[in-house]
């Protein structure tokens, strides 16, 4: 191990038609969207020239694309502890229908029917948070949403029935667990950078605008 404290680096997956209309994706395998595509090659940009000894990914093909598309999938080893929240009779639904049904549900806290408890998902992050920690240099991971939001209350030390709401991620985005001074001191670095997805909006903007003048349209107001 080198003088400098080891990094985490969490990617989530890019955007899916599911993640686009807020229904929860557990086990179903759904494909990037073409737009999740996009903004995965931009996290290619983003961790250009960061060196990993190991980088690991989620079986769902999700985050497996994102992973290829971000420039890591000859290298990658898929870890099933990766996987997102298995949300039982609540997968493919809103949680505003969910909520229709029983008002004080708390992913976190209650888990669900059919599917993953919080203490189960918990277990699972422990594992991944064990394995990482042991390597003791950087490393990349990609997963989904909530899945990163309880390891990062894990390697904090937390419980996430408490806790993980708190940690909000966009698809596509960057977050990094490291340390303060020694090994002693686990830390979130940053949380849910989205730079990279926001150049890629921003370009898609200019590019629909540039369309439009050229269609005899005008620009956007």
């Amino acid at each position: 191990m080198s003088d400098e404290l080891p990094i985490i680096y969490l990617a989530r997956h890019g955007e899916t038609a599911w993640s686009l209309t807020g229904q929860h994706t557990g086990l179903t395998d759904l494909p990037l969207t073409e737009s999740g595509q996009r903004t995965a090659r931009r996290l290619a940009q983003r961790l250009q020239g960061l060196p990993f000894a190991n980088v690991f990914t989620s079986p769902l093909q999700r985050a497996r694309r994102t992973c290829e598309l971000a420039g890591f999938g000859s290298v990658a080893e898929i870890d099933r502890d990766l996987v997102e929240w298995d949300y039982g009779q609540f997968e493919g639904r809103r949680s505003a229908e969910i909520h229709a049904e029983r008002p004080d549900w708390n992913l976190f806290r209650d888990g669900c029917p059919g599917g993953e408890s919080p203490e189960q998902i918990s277990a699972r992050a422990d594992r991944v948070v064990n394995r990482v920690r042991a390597i003791r240099q950087d490393v990349l991971l990609f997963s989904s949403g909530h899945f990163l939001r309880v390891l990062a209350a894990r390697w904090l030390g937390l419980q996430p029935t408490a806790n993980s709401r708190y940690f909000m991620l966009s698809t596509a985005s960057l977050s990094a667990l490291g340390y303060e001074q020694d090994l002693s001191r686990p830390v979130i670095r940053f949380w849910n950078d989205t730079h990279h997805v926001d150049v890629e909006m921003d370009s898609e903007r200019i590019s629909q605008r540039e369309r439009k003048m050229r269609a005899g349209a005008g620009p956007e107001a």
